[in-house]
């Protein structure tokens, strides 16, 4: 069984205030891609996400979605119970949505946010629960996704975990490849 935890950044640190920006679609595009690469090779059965709003739930409704084509489950995990009850009413309809068309869910504290202990709870958790990791992230452009993303490089140092990370380039290079091929059928 494959299992891939897919996070990076959320969607302020992207400046991507609505669902309609132009840059969701492509980062869902790049996800997609990665997703799929693996799906053909048989190395994913699992994609396993947080659910934070940004990159984590952008996933979700990828991998969601490839379950028409596919052979594919979703998971969410959270850190904690009651995770999305600060949010906005729109913020937590989609929390909800994607939660009830998940193959899985759970919270890895039967707890309210208490203290700090439950993200590295959770942190630790993805890493024994996955096999390998997809990260939207930029070291050079640090943000909440640093923290997952040194967790993962200090395990690297003593367990085999593939990391893949997409940073500003790939989605750069993403847009303009997507750019191109809207002119083409433009054209055509």
């Amino acid at each position: 069984m494959q299992r891939l935890w897919v996070t990076g950044y959320r969607n302020y640190e992207l400046n991507t205030f609505g669902d309609k920006d132009p840059k969701i679609k492509i980062i869902k595009l790049v996800l997609k891609k990665h997703m799929v690469n693996l799906l053909d090779n048989n190395q994913l059965d699992w994609v396993i996400t947080g659910a934070n709003l940004g990159v984590e739930q952008w996933a979700s409704e990828v991998a969601i979605d490839l379950r028409k084509k596919y052979s594919l489950r979703v998971s969410i995990i959270v850190p904690y119970e009651e995770f999305a009850s600060r949010w906005n009413e729109n913020n937590q309809e989609k929390y909800l949505s994607l939660k009830q068309q998940v193959d899985f869910f759970a919270s890895t504290s039967k707890e309210t946010y208490q203290n700090p202990v439950q993200l590295r709870n959770y942190q630790n958790f993805m890493l024994m629960h996955t096999d390998r990791a997809l990260m939207i992230y930029d070291p050079e452009n640090p943000g909440k996704p640093k923290f997952d993303y040194n967790l993962i490089k200090k395990y690297q140092e003593t367990t085999e975990y593939p990391l893949e990370l997409i940073d500003f380039y790939d989605l750069q290079d993403e847009a303009e490849e997507f750019q191109e091929n809207q002119d083409d059928e433009f054209r055509e």
